[in-house]
This record gives structure tokens, C-alpha cells and sequence, in this order.
């Protein structure tokens, strides 16, 4: 159905004279740093040779025929995020020149509009649980609608970090030692700093945004972080506190997909956490990141690795840490990135050369390919 979906679409375009829509590029807070110095004529030709090796230099759908259904809110603790990415994602595409109509899974009439209505393709801006861990998508699986991001089992597992860790672990992407502990079990906290060490990270198993992430130390700090995310998750994961600077690569495409340009992350609390994502001034995004040429590289490839060891589709965003002897470690993907004007997605998409409205764009066009599913 997809596939046919996609030849229908070339088919128009090959009728119908495409549309140029002006874009005006949005400001920005994002820190540009160059890690080596270039000329502008490089950098601008540089930029244009990546939209064009990855399609987005034009569209090659017609936005005035593509209805879109744009999924944001529902009831996880991320219903803000969720409708704040809501209302970015909805002003790119209707820049782009999408039709684009708001449903929230919250509300059942809202989701009674999805299954009656005749949407082309849903557009996916929720985080957190029912959304981002393959509910939603089952049930637009079920009515046929074709969505952006990464499928149900995809995304039910990039959600849940301890099973994710696994599937990092076969395909060889570095990730820190961790403990699992599941409500009701018993857990000796010295143990768990015998293999861990005095200082760890604890965090419950499905949740996002940084949500019950506690950076602890000690025995007494480490038992009383586990109860809390426990009164959060049924199962927690404790990981060795990795000391380094923080980073993000995110990814576009399906079945080949390509890293975009890394970001360093540089939080004002001491770790990126619900605060320093969201809040505006909360953390830099410096982009390209200030490292060297091989270890964007390696951030890149273990990116692209995650990407594909999750059968994820369209975008993902893994999340790294680095340390000073220049160790690299993957710590999650994010399966439906953040489209909030702090986001950094968008700030990764701009740092390559395409605006906002073009990157919303090309994640229809991926929805509308054949995804890995």
C-alpha cells in the first residue's frame, strides 16, 4: 500500500508542475563553531551538495494535495513538550504548504476525526508513553494512515532502554555497564557498587525527557534515587556515571540511513536535564560539534548503527557521551525528536543546510517511502 502510495505520488508530480513555496529561515540559537577554519563559498557549496545527495534541495511531493494529520499532546508527562513540538511542526508544514489539522490521542473525538477523515499521512509529535512507544502507531497501522518515525516494535524498543541496551550490545555500539532492578526485587546497594561503582545514573526504563534521571553517589543516595524512579517505572536501570561532555547525532532516512552534523551539548545545570532541554537558555547546542574530524566520525557511524540495530524509520537522535580519553558512549535513542524551537533536531537540520519547513517535508517523504517496519 505504501508503495503504491509512493509511485501514485511520483506519478503527479510528473503531470503537475511543482510549486515553489518561499521559506523564510527562522532565527536561531543555535552556536555555529567551526572546528576548522573554511571559506564561505566552501561552506555554502559544502551545504548545497549534502540537500542534494539527500533530497531535499525540492520536494518531490506536492504539499496543496497532502492532507496531514498531526498527531501532539496525549497523556504522558511530556503533554507540554508534546504540544509545544506540536505547534513548531505545525508552522513548518503549513510554510511548506500543508494542509495540516491538530489531533490529540487524549481525546476521543479527536481520534474518532483520524479514523474517518481522510488524512494522507499523520505527522508524529508525541513523547513519552502512548505515543512514542508504538500504541499510536498500532492503531494507524490498524486504519491504514501512514505516519512519520519509526514503527510499533521499533518504537516500543527504542522506549524501553533496558532492552535497547541489548540490541546495542549485539551489534557492538559501545553503551555504559548497567544493572536492571524491577519493582519487588530485592537489590544489595553494595553490591550494585561493587559492579557499578560509588557513583552511578538511575533512571526508570520507559521514560523520556530526562524524566526520575538521578546523577547519584553513595549508598544512602543511590537506595533513595532507585525508590524514586521506581515509584516512576516498575523497572529502573542503573547505569556507571560516565564523566564527559555531552552530545546528540541525529539521523534521516529508512532502509540507508545518514547522520546529520553532530552537536555538542553544553547544559547550564549539571546534566541535560527536563530544564536544560526545554527551558529557553536552558543549554547551548554547538554545532559542528568541537571535536575532531575522526571522532565525528565514530559519533556518526555508532548513530547510523543505533539507527539501523533499532529498525528505526525517517529520524531518530542517539545521545553520547565522551570522555576526556576520548571513549565514546551511546546512552539512547530517541525515536520521535523534539520539534520545539529548542530542539535539536531542527538545530542539527539547519546546521546542514535545511530549514525548518524542509525538514518536516522530507520526513513525509520518508513516511510516504516503503519505512522499516
Amino acid at each position: 500500500m505504501r508503495g503504491a502510495r509512493s509511485l501514485w505520488v511520483k506519478f503527479l508530480i510528473g503531470v503537475f508542475m511543482r510549486v515553489i513555496i518561499p521559506v523564510s529561515r527562522e532565527t536561531s540559537a543555535l552556536t555555529l563553531h567551526a572546528a576548522k577554519p573554511v571559506c564561505g563559498f566552501c561552506y555554502t557549496a559544502a551545504i548545497r551538495s549534502l540537500k542534494e545527495k539527500e533530497g531535499v534541495m525540492s520536494s518531490s511531493i506536492d504539499p496543496r494535495s497532502c492532507r496531514v494529520a498531526l498527531l501532539c499532546g496525549g497523556k504522558s508527562n511530556e503533554r507540554e513538550i508534546s504540544l509545544a513540538s506540536g505547534k513548531g511542526a505545525r508552522e513548518a508544514l503549513e510554510t511548506a504548504g500543508f494542509s495540516v489539522t491538530d489531533i490529540d490521542p487524549a481525546n476521543k473525538e479527536d481520534l474518532k476525526r483520524l479514523i474517518e477523515e481522510p488524512f494522507d499521512v499523520a505527522f508524529l509529535c508525541l513523547h513519552g508513553k502512548y505515543g512514542e512507544d508504538g500504541t499510536v502507531q498500532g492503531l494507524l497501522d490498524i486504519v491504514g494512515i501512514p505516519y512519520t518515525c519509526s514503527g510499533v516494535w521499533s518504537s516500543a524498543l527504542a522506549m524501553d532502554k533496558v532492552k535497547a541496551k541489548v540490541f546495542y550490545e549485539r551489534e557492538g555500539i559501545p553503551t555504559p555497564p548497567s544493572l536492571t532492578v524491577n519493582k519487588g526485587d530485592k537489590v544489595d546497594i553494595q553490591q550494585v557498587i561493587s559492579s557499578m561503582g560509588e557513583k552511578v545514573v538511575v533512571k526508570p526504563g520507559t521514560e523520556g525527557s530526562a524524566i526520575g534521571v538521578f546523577i547519584v553517589e553513595g549508598a544512602e543516595a543511590i537506595e533513595d534515587a532507585l525508590q524514586k524512579a521506581l515509584d516512576i517505572d516498575d523497572e529502573v536501570l542503573i547505569e556507571r556515571y560516565i564523566k564527559g561532555r555531552e552530545f546528540t547525532v541525529a539521523v534521516l532516512g529508512n532502509h540507508e540511513p545518514k547522520a546529520m552534523p553532530v552537536i555538542e551539548i553544553v547544559p547550564k545545570s549539571d546534566f541535560y536535564d527536563f530544564e536544560s532541554k526545554y527551558a529557553v537558555g536552558g543549554s547551548q547546542h554547538i554545532c559542528p560539534a568541537r571535536i575532531p574530524d575522526d571522532v565525528t566520525k565514530v559519533m556518526q557511524r555508532e548513530a547510523e548503527n543505533a539507527h539501523k540495530a533499532l529498525s528505526c524509520s525517517g529520524t531518530s537522535r542517539t545521545d553520547f557521551i565522551l570522555e576526556d580519553n576520548g571513549d565514546c558512549w551511546a546512552l539512547e535513542t530517541n525515536t520521535i525528536p523534539g520539534m520545539t524551537a529548542t530542539s535539536l533536531l531542527p538545530d542539527a537540520a539547519r546546521a546542514a543546510g535545511m530549514t525548518f519547513p524542509e525538514l518536516c517535508t522530507k520526513l513525509i517523504e520518508l513516511a510516504l517511502e516503503e519505512p522499516v517496519r
